[in-house]
């Protein structure tokens, strides 16, 4: 088992013992496991899995830094993260839609303004893509 821990700059969001991770990474997805070497790298935004005791949780992460210690301990600091089943829809939609209409009238602006809103809107676009993807549709039954 692994000593998992993922804060973000305002909360520690999941702290437990899990049996693996996987997380997106500049270099691509790596899945940590116990006994795996120690490491710190940078994580980019895309869709982190684990497994923990009551199976798998998926959360949109949107960076970081990940590090990994040879006693097992793993530690995600990430700029953003969200569980898969927590994600507001709508106001994703909405902050994407904002953010592209922003990137549109990108001529006046800085190229540290622009380089924000595409993160912004990476961001989102990430968690619309994991909300779609995990989130189960709503059955309604005719009586």
């Amino acid at each position: 088992m692994l000593k998992f821990k993922i804060a973000t700059p305002e909360k520690i969001v999941y702290e437990n013992e899990i049996k693996q991770v996987s997380i997106p990474t500049l270099t691509g997805e790596i899945t940590i496991l116990p006994k795996h070497r120690p490491l710190v790298t940078i994580v980019q935004a895309g869709e982190m899995r684990l497994v923990d005791n009551n199976g798998e949780q998926v959360m949109a992460i949107a960076g970081g830094f990940v590090e990994v210690k040879a006693n097992g301990e793993v530690t995600v600091l990430a700029d953003n993260v969200e569980r898969a089943q927590e994600i507001d829809l709508t106001r994703a939609e909405t902050a994407r839609l904002r953010a592209e209409e922003q990137l549109k009238q990108a001529k006046q602006m800085s190229d540290v303004d622009f380089a924000r809103l595409q993160s912004v809107l990476d961001r989102e676009l990430n968690r619309i893509r994991i909300a779609r993807k995990y989130r189960q549709p709503k059955i309604e039954i005719n009586k």
